[in-house]
């Protein structure tokens, strides 16, 4: 209860707070490249649960019927705008909304696509599925420049399902042990330093 509350509230106000950017966003989006200005895709949350995760837009038009869903180093489908809001992470922003919706957490496991949870160790997903998905984590900053680790595997799809998802999925169950107000304070006090030390 006392979590979400705290989801509510920080949701709430980064959604009032940070407006006036978001519109700027949605402007350079829009100028950058046709397109709505915002990505949905289906995300598996909590107990199972599908829902569409929204994020800035940062690739071209129908960008999965032209390549794999992974974002690989310097893909072409990305965007100018696009790179810039990948980068400091803004393209995150929207999920603002699947908070407030009930849908994440401000701090959780990253909510993959159905094709990689089916992935996960039976007894680990059910760990995993048992909170609502978060915004940050562990493994958010761990992995904060996963594409260009993937850009450079030879195979990256083979390098993200048998290298980098199960450290993941280490981390998610990791943060689900330890979880509490003050380790989800010190995730997104962590996210925040991770993403200055870009600029």
């Amino acid at each position: 209860m006392i979590k979400r509350l705290f989801d509510l509230f920080f949701a709430g106000m980064g959604l009032i707070l940070l407006a006036p950017l978001w519109l700027l966003v949605a402007f350079w989006i829009k100028y950058d490249s046709p397109g709505p200005v915002f990505f949905r895709q289906e995300r598996v949350g909590r107990f199972g649960t599908p829902f569409r995760i929204f994020k800035f837009r940062t690739m071209c038009l129908d960008a999965e019927a032209k390549g794999r869903q992974l974002t690989v180093g310097d893909d072409p489908r990305i965007t100018r705008s696009g790179a810039f809001l990948r980068k400091y992470k803004l393209d995150e922003l929207p999920q603002l909304l699947n908070v407030v919706k009930g849908e994440m957490s401000l701090v959780g496991p990253r909510p993959e696509v159905p094709r990689y949870i089916s992935l996960y160790p039976d007894e680990l997903r059910e760990i995993v599925l048992s909170v609502r998905p978060g915004i940050t984590d562990y493994a958010s900053i761990e992995y904060k420049d996963e594409n260009t680790i993937l850009g450079q595997a030879e195979d990256p799809d083979r390098a993200y399902v048998e290298e980098i998802l199960p450290v993941k999925i280490g981390y998610y169950v990791r943060y689900i042990m330890e979880r509490s107000f003050w380790v989800d304070l010190k995730l997104i006090l962590a996210t925040l330093v991770a993403i200055a030390g870009k600029r």
